[in-house]
């Protein structure tokens, strides 16, 4: 079962959850920068909520679709369209053979996520799908997908048949959709942070200014790290820094002042001073603001950024029983 791009948008990758157990050699994680939508696209085909899919950043592909497919679209609003009619988010999706599904540029938030039930069938690279464009690694051939490009889909589970059979009984798509209330699609977000281990060794006036006054996501943000502008941000003394290990959401400030917030292509350790961590519960909001956004950041404790996780995982869990139940008895 294969799909064809004819037309490549203009940043689509294969992501899963990352590239993990190799950062001690360099090696960066990467994976989806939403990792809400992306595992919740997985559960709504059947897959397991890791799989790769397709991540599609801010303008979207055109694929044709030359077998009948089940697939899922979440996270942002790119303005899909099946065969040119609307096409539904956040449920399953009935592709028939022929179709073209097709994005243009978002209208909400800014990375879509599609799966494909049974997944795309790339070879993994040290046990992960994620593409890495800079190193030329995973997903499609180490890159982002191009015009004639054509991937292979997996065979569909038992849960993407169950899906499978009753839209073939139905003839149009699903009512029923998941709620898309885990992530903030806003242009204007309260970030939670922690503060990060060089946080007291900033000026007292930066440290109240990261947290009273607003920061601008510049164009210069993509996947390995997002630049603000807003107030700079000065060290009480300078000091000499030893490179350490970093991970998604660490605010790190540069010379400049200005504050970088490291994201899922990030370097494996870095020099620069660490202000703060972004929570992790707040990674995948984050991960769908637009250039020109709004960010005000907003201390938190370690409890409370703990407290929310567990909150998401357990709303990721009851979707999951629900799309399960749904397989089973409708």
């Amino acid at each position: 079962m294969s799909v064809e791009v004819l037309s490549p948008g203009l940043f689509t990758t294969i992501q899963d959850l990352g590239r993990y157990g190799s950062q001690q050699f360099g090696v960066i994680v990467s994976g989806a920068m939403d990792s809400y939508s992306l595992r919740i696209a997985n559960l709504l085909v059947g897959n397991r909520e890791g799989e790769g899919a397709l991540e599609i950043t801010l303008v979207g592909p055109k694929l044709q679709f030359e077998h009948d497919q089940l697939i899922a679209i979440t996270g942002g609003d790119l303005h899909a369209t099946i065969d040119g009619k609307a096409a539904p988010l956040w449920r399953p999706l009935l592709i028939r053979k022929g179709s073209i599904l097709q994005f243009k540029s978002a209208v909400k938030g800014c990375r879509a996520y599609v799966a494909f039930a049974g997944g795309i069938a790339v070879p993994e690279v040290m046990g992960s799908k994620s593409t890495y464009v800079r190193a030329g690694i995973g997903g499609y051939q180490g890159r982002a997908l191009q015009k004639k490009d054509r991937f292979v889909c997996g065979e569909t589970g038992e849960i993407g048949q169950s899906f499978v059979h009753q839209l073939e009984q139905a003839k149009h798509h699903f009512s029923w959709s998941v709620n898309d209330g885990l992530i903030d699609f806003r242009q204007t977000q309260s970030i939670r942070i922690l503060r990060g281990s060089e946080f007291d060794r900033f000026d007292e006036q930066s440290r109240q200014q990261l947290f009273q006054l607003p920061y601008t996501l510049t164009t210069s943000a993509d996947r390995m790290g997002y630049r603000l502008e807003g107030p700079a941000l000065s060290l009480a003394e300078k000091f000499e820094l030893l490179s350490e290990g970093v991970t998604y959401g660490t605010i790190q400030v540069p010379s400049s002042g200005k504050p970088i917030i490291l994201m899922a292509d990030r370097q494996t350790t870095g020099g620069y001073p660490k202000i703060g961590q972004v929570i992790s519960a707040d990674l995948p909001s984050l991960a769908q603001l637009q250039p020109t956004a709004s960010i005000h950041f907003k201390e938190v404790t370690l409890e409370q950024a703990e407290c929310e996780l567990l909150n998401k995982e357990r709303i990721i869990h009851e979707i999951k029983m629900s799309i399960h139940l749904k397989a089973r008895f409708l």
